[in-house]
């Protein structure tokens, strides 16, 4: 899904509210998660999931056409967790036989 389909679904689901406000306020909320990130917060969202920041440390790779080595510095990655409800959701369609019973 796409912002842009994010906001036609928000929309749909809320038809008093103008679609030029509802853009404003996805691109409020996303702009507040990644400031928030990018000071080291984690975001939880109850019922969804939650994000954080890790550190890859630094380590030496290789170019994959050359073979020779490269020096990759440290990096800061936003990951997810999903939400038990999350989990569920996306497992419930897909209930596997013999698996593990909650």
């Amino acid at each position: 899904m796409t912002k842009s389909e994010l906001i036609a679904r928000v929309a749909a689901a809320s038809p008093h509210l103008a679609k030029k406000d509802i853009e404003a306020s996805v691109n409020a909320v996303f702009a507040a998660m990644t400031e928030a990130l990018c000071q080291d917060d984690r975001i939880e969202i109850r019922g969804f999931g939650s994000f954080a920041v890790k550190r890859r440390p630094a380590r030496e790779g290789r170019n994959p056409r050359t073979g020779k080595k490269v020096f990759v510095p440290t990096r800061r990655i936003a990951v997810f967790t999903p939400g038990k409800a999350v989990r569920l959701r996306l497992n419930d369609e897909d209930d596997l036989e013999g698996g593990d019973e909650r």
